[in-house]
């Protein structure tokens, strides 16, 4: 069983930068592809960004589209998300997840293991 434990989380200003680590247990971690989803209070998970199992395809929600950087680094089986200009809207508990394939997916349903999950808070 994949393990996730995300960091990085945490409170800063409007147009500030923080990035996220997510962290996944295994030896196969470079055979799928990741994502990142985030849940504000009494609103629903929502797709964030994804990654490819080679990190060479990348796809992104419209409202962080050049705001927002998800990587990978297969040698530390880790997942980042840079997230620049950030907005109060950004505002949530940010999740980690693995799919079963290698290719991009945007549904919840599609990933199998989720983190613990990190809060990020932005204050205008």
């Amino acid at each position: 069983q994949v393990q996730l434990v995300e960091s990085g989380g945490g409170l800063v200003q409007a147009g500030g930068s923080l990035r996220l680590s997510c962290a996944a247990s295994g030896r196969t971690f470079s055979s799928y592809a990741m994502g990142w989803f985030r849940q504000a209070p009494g609103k629903e998970r929502e797709f964030v960004a994804a990654i490819s199992w080679s990190g060479g395809s990348t796809s992104y929600a419209d409202s962080v589209k050049g705001r927002f950087t998800i990587s990978r680094d297969n040698a530390k089986n880790t997942v980042y998300l840079q997230m620049n200009s950030l907005k109060p809207e950004d505002t949530a508990v940010y999740y980690c997840a693995r799919r079963r394939t290698s290719g991009l997916a945007s549904t919840t349903n599609d990933y199998i293991n989720w983190g613990q999950g990190t809060q990020v808070t932005v204050s205008s």
